[in-house]
């Protein structure tokens, strides 16, 4: 075989700009696999799994892995790698006024009201606090924080008279403005406070598909309807928003929360009507919740679209049942929807140390896709900006060559008619791989369930 594994200590880049790198790679003639990573332990592992010979390394070391089919394609990747990297190299530094060194300097320069923190997850603490200690509300995008630190962080902005949104809160609409992955949402009465960020956003996606838009979406976090977090941040979000003129309607998006987490949260005395997405058995599922609302709103409830697959027609009994997905939220619906069968989220915090969230970065689960021989996927793909640009030029091969396989997909697609990504679009190319498409993915899991024998 004709690889080149390097490690370089001591050389950083973000997920992102080296998944980009490795996306580079992969198209150059006669590259087969190309990784390009930090070198946790996940990436090393799959680096390995790919028939790498992988020298010791550790997290902080840049991890180059490339194959191609012979000696001088080989060389030509490696030049492609130099000029990558040297192309998205990060400044060697700047003319004129030094750029502040600190998050509450930052916010005196600036005049900020808001901070958005996304670096790895043990220094996330350090930056929000200074966040909050200069008395801006904060969006913890970074995952991985000690939910001890969570806590404090939460007691101490409160007391501060300000807003944790996080850790982990990957979406977030704050006066119009996207933070995080954030779909293109019409202003409207409707506000959000979410501990889940693909909730809020299959939510929001359904609502504005129905012609209803949102004043602000605030998420607070995977963790803040536990028993440990108690709800700190989701308080404080709603009375926030209680007290907003805007919003007309409040909707309260979760994960299975502690049942005694959302009673305290339920009770609470506001003026503003909540409806609750509390996701657990026996619960709603967000389509529901978000066509409870439009009731409330008086509005009529639309046929959710959907893209069927012709070769699905009547099938029954297709086979196991498993679930590939990228937004936490949306596994554990679908799991409780589909009732059986066997779900990963790869959104979750073991799968994203040191690379790109899957709704960037789609390796893992293209993996986890070509090792499926039989029986049926069920798949999500979430629009919006900060998510993959165009995820059906992956997905829509994957899917074509599972479908040859004789394995049944089913994918629900989240976004709205102003993604840039193009919702119909997206949704037309992977349903012409042999894919059927819901935008409810309530609906994608009950017809997955079905082609399963459920």
């Amino acid at each position: 075989m004709n690889d080149l594994v390097e490690v370089r200590p001591g050389v950083y880049r973000d997920s992102v700009t080296l998944m980009r790198v490795s996306r580079a790679l992969t198209e150059r003639p006669g590259v087969t696999v190309a990784v390009v990573a930090m070198a946790t332990e996940l990436n090393a592992g799959l680096a390995r799994d790919l028939g790498f010979a992988v020298p010791p390394a550790t997290p902080g070391d840049l991890l180059v892995a490339v194959r191609a089919g012979s000696p001088a394609e080989l060389e030509d990747a490696a030049a492609e790698l130099e000029r990558q990297l040297a192309a998205r190299a990060p400044a060697s530094g700047t003319r004129g006024e030094a750029p502040p060194r600190t998050t509450r300097s930052a916010a005196r320069a600036f005049e900020a009201t808001l901070a958005l923190v996304s670096v790895p997850g043990e220094h996330a603490f350090a930056e929000a606090l200074d966040a909050v200690e200069a008395g801006l509300s904060v969006m913890i995008f970074s995952d991985n924080m000690p939910v001890e630190q969570e806590v404090l962080l939460k007691d101490r902005a409160r007391a501060r008279g300000v807003l944790v949104m996080g850790p982990d809160c990957g979406t977030a609409v704050v006066g119009g403005a996207g933070l995080g992955f954030a779909n293109v949402l019409r202003p409207g009465p409707v506000g959000v406070v979410a501990a889940s960020g693909t909730g809020a956003q299959q939510v929001t996606s359904l609502l504005d598909l129905a012609g209803v838009g949102v004043s602000h979406v605030l998420g607070v976090g995977g963790r803040d309807l536990s028993a440990e977090v108690g709800g700190r941040s989701a308080v404080q979000a709603l009375r926030a928003l209680d007290e907003d003129p805007a919003t007309e309607l409040i909707v309260l998006v979760s994960k299975p929360p502690a049942p005694e987490v959302a009673r305290a949260v339920r009770d609470l005395d506001l003026a503003t009507p909540v409806v609750a997405a509390l996701l657990g058995p026996g619960q709603d599922d967000l389509t529901t919740a978000a066509e409870k609302v439009l009731r409330a709103l008086g509005r009529d409830v639309p046929e959710w679209p959907s893209w069927p697959a012709a070769a699905q027609a009547g099938r029954r009994d297709a086979g196991a049942l498993r679930g590939l997905y990228a937004g936490g939220t949306l596994c554990a619906e679908a799991a409780l929807v589909a009732g059986a069968g066997d779900f990963t989220d790869f959104g979750d915090d073991a799968y994203t140390r040191g690379r790109a969230h899957p709704m960037i970065d789609p390796a893992l689960r293209l993996e986890a896709l070509r090792g499926v021989a039989s029986g049926v996927v069920l798949m999500d793909v979430v629009l919006g900006h900060g998510a993959d640009p165009d995820p059906s030029s992956w997905l829509a091969p994957a899917i074509r060559d599972a479908v040859t396989r004789g394995v049944d997909v089913v994918v629900a697609v989240v976004g709205t008619d102003g993604d840039p990504q193009g919702l119909r679009a997206q949704a037309a190319r992977l349903n012409e791989a042999g894919a059927a498409v819901f935008t409810s993915n309530a609906a994608a899991a009950r017809h997955a369930r079905l082609l399963a024998g459920g």
